[in-house]
C-alpha cells in the first residue's frame, strides 16, 4: 500500500482504540428497565450499568467503532496495483460548489472516504467550518462533513438495503451519485470527466426512484439500478426518501416503532407554528401500506443552500466559559447571519410547547446564496417529529418525566430561560390546540398506532405546558429575561441526533 493508505489506516486504528467495544443490553427488574454496557476483555466478559441518558451516546459510539472496523477490512482488501483506478485504488476528483471548482481530492474507492486533499482552488467556497492552515484544508474536518451528508449506518432498514444494493457502506452511495444533494450545491467531479452542474443537478433534472424504493424495503430490480438519486445523501435515522410530487421536490419520512408518531407530530408542529406566525416548513400526512408518513416540499432551490447549525458552530472554537447558546449566537454574528436570537426565541418556545427531544444542531440552520455566499437568514423550522412523547406510554406522557432536551440545555425549563423576548407570542391563538391535535392524531382511524388514550395524554400534556408557559410570560418581564446571564450550567455536552434503530440486545 502507498503511504497515504497506510497513514489513513493508522488514523482509523487510533480512532477505534478510543471507542467502546461490545453492545448494550437491557434487563427488566421489578417493572423497571436497566441498561448495561457489555464487552469482552482478555477473554473475560465485562458489564457495567449505564444511566438512561447515556444509552443514546454510547450506542452511537459503538456503531461508529463497527463502521470503522468495516472500513479497515475494506481497505486491506485493496486490489493489486494494476487496478483500473490507480495504484492506491483511489478516485481522483474535484470538489465542486455548483459550477465553481473548490479543491482537488482523492476518494478511497473501497470506503468512500477522502484520502487526500490536493490544491485548494477557491478556499472561500469550502464547506462552512472547514479550517485551512498554511494553505492546507483539514482532511479530518472535511471527512466529517462528507460523512454527515451520507446516510447514517444506524438508519432503520439500512443494513438490509445495503445488502440488496451489494454495497459495503453508505459512503459508497455518495460516490455513485457524485455527492449530489437537494440541501446544498456541493458535488464531486471525477478526473477527466465532462460532467457539468447544469447537466446533472437534482434541482432541475429528474432523478431515479430506485434507491428510494430499496430504502423503503422494495426488493432489488432485475434491471441495473440507477443510483442517480438524492436519497443517497439524505441524513437522519428515520426512513425517508425524495419524490417529485406535482413538480415539487418533496421529502417523505416515516416514524419509529412502536407508535410511528413522528409523521403526525410534524403536521401538529406545523399547524402550531402557523398559528403563532413562526416561519416553518408545512407538512402533510400520507399513508402507504397502512403506515403513516410526513411529506414536505424542499425549501432549498438551485440558488440557495442549507447550512446546518453544526457547521456554523465549527467556524469558531468554543471557549469553556461560553455557553453553547452564546457560542452559536457569536458564530452567527461573526458570519453576518442576521436575527439569530429572534429565531431562537421562537424555536425554543415551540420546542417547549411540543416537548421536542431531538432539536440537534443538524436539524436547524441558516440559508445562504450558493454563488455569492451571502447569508439570507435562518432557515424556516423543520424536523419537529421527535416530540409529544413520540416513544413513550400514555402514563409517561402525562407525567412529563424523562423528556430530553436539545440543543442548548438538557432540560426544557432551563432552555426556555434563554428566550430574550416573548413580545411576539400570542398564546390565545392556541386556545383550540386540543382540537388541532385531536384532528391530526385521529387520522389513524384504525388506531393501529395511536389510540384515544394516547391522544388524551398528548393533548393534556400540551395544555399543561401552555398553562406553564403563559404563567412564565406573565411573571417574567422582557427586561428581566434580557438581564439574565446565560451560563454553561445544564449545557448539552454532546449534541447528537436521536438514534431510532434497535440498540439493545435482549
Amino acid at each position: 500500500m502507498e503511504n497515504e493508505t497506510l497513514k489513513y489506516l493508522a488514523e482509523l486504528t487510533a480512532r477505534i482504540k478510543e471507542l467502546p467495544k461490545g453492545y448494550i443490553s437491557k434487563k427488566t427488574i421489578g417493572g423497571t428497565v436497566y441498561y448495561y454496557h457489555q464487552w469482552s476483555e482478555s477473554g473475560s466478559k465485562q458489564s457495567r450499568y449505564i444511566k438512561n441518558d447515556e444509552v443514546e451516546q454510547l450506542a452511537k459510539l459503538i456503531d461508529e467503532r463497527k463502521e470503522l472496523q468495516a472500513q479497515i477490512r475494506a481497505l486491506k482488501k485493496t486490489p493489486p496495483k494494476n487496478s483500473r483506478r490507480n495504484e492506491v485504488n483511489v478516485m481522483k476528483c474535484t470538489l465542486m460548489h455548483k459550477r465553481i471548482p473548490v479543491a482537488s481530492i482523492e476518494l478511497d474507492d473501497a470506503t468512500g472516504f477522502i484520502q487526500k486533499i490536493g490544491e485548494i482552488y477557491a478556499p472561500e467556497h469550502l464547506p462552512v467550518g472547514i479550517p485551512i492552515r498554511h494553505g492546507i484544508a483539514d482532511r479530518k474536518a472535511l471527512n466529517e462533513w462528507w460523512t454527515d451528508r451520507s446516510i447514517p449506518a444506524s438508519r432503520s432498514g439500512i443494513r438490509e438495503a445495503l445488502e440488496t444494493l451489494e454495497i459495503s457502506n453508505t459512503k459508497m452511495l455518495l460516490i455513485r451519485c457524485y455527492g449530489l444533494s437537494l440541501s446544498d450545491q456541493y458535488w464531486v467531479k471525477p478526473e477527466r470527466s465532462n460532467l457539468s452542474w447544469d447537466e446533472i443537478n437534482f434541482f432541475q433534472h429528474p432523478f431515479s426512484d430506485d434507491i428510494g424504493d430499496v430504502l423503503f424495503g422494495a426488493p432489488k430490480k432485475a434491471n441495473k439500478l440507477n443510483f442517480s438519486s438524492p436519497d443517497n445523501t439524505s441524513d437522519g435515522f428515520l426512513k425517508k426518501r425524495w419524490k417529485i410530487i406535482n413538480g415539487k421536490r418533496s421529502l417523505i419520512k416515516g416514524g419509529s416503532n412502536p407508535f410511528r408518531q413522528q409523521p403526525f407530530n410534524e403536521v401538529i408542529a406545523s399547524k402550531i407554528m402557523e398559528r403563532l406566525g413562526i416561519p416553518q416548513v408545512p407538512y402533510t400526512l400520507v399513508w402507504n401500506k397502512n403506515a403513516p408518513y410526513s411529506v414536505c416540499e424542499d425549501f432549498v432551490d438551485e440558488n440557495t443552500e442549507l447550512i446546518p447549525a453544526w457547521r456554523i458552530m465549527m467556524t469558531q472554537k468554543k471557549n469553556n466559559n461560553t455557553s453553547v447558546y452564546q457560542h452559536f449566537v457569536n458564530c452567527c454574528e461573526a458570519l453576518g447571519i442576521k436575527d439569530a436570537e429572534p429565531f431562537l426565541d421562537r424555536m425554543i418556545t415551540l420546542d417547549y410547547i411540543i416537548a421536542n427531544e431531538d432539536r440537534h444542531f443538524n436539524n436547524f440552520g441558516a440559508l445562504r446564496n450558493a454563488e455569492t455566499l451571502e447569508w439570507i437568514g435562518m432557515a424556516p423550522i423543520y424536523d419537529s417529529g421527535s416530540s409529544l412523547g413520540y416513544d413513550k406510554l400514555p402514563g409517561q406522557i402525562r407525567t412529563g418525566q424523562e423528556i430530553g432536551c436539545k440543543p442548548f440545555k438538557n432540560h426544557h425549563a432551563e432552555q426556555l430561560k434563554l428566550v430574550r423576548s416573548f413580545d411576539w407570542l400570542d398564546l390565545s391563538k392556541l386556545d383550540d390546540v386540543e382540537e388541532i391535535i385531536k384532528e391530526v392524531l385521529s387520522q389513524d382511524t384504525d388506531e393501529n398506532y395511536i389510540d384515544q388514550n394516547r391522544i388524551r395524554a398528548v393533548t393534556d400534556s400540551v395544555k399543561r405546558r401552555l398553562q406553564t408557559l403563559g404563567q412564565l410570560v406573565r411573571e417574567y418581564t422582557n427586561s428581566r429575561i434580557q438581564n439574565e446571564t446565560d451560563t454553561t450550567e445544564d449545557d448539552v455536552e454532546e449534541d447528537i441526533a436521536e438514534n431510532y434503530s434497535p440498540k439493545m440486545v435482549f
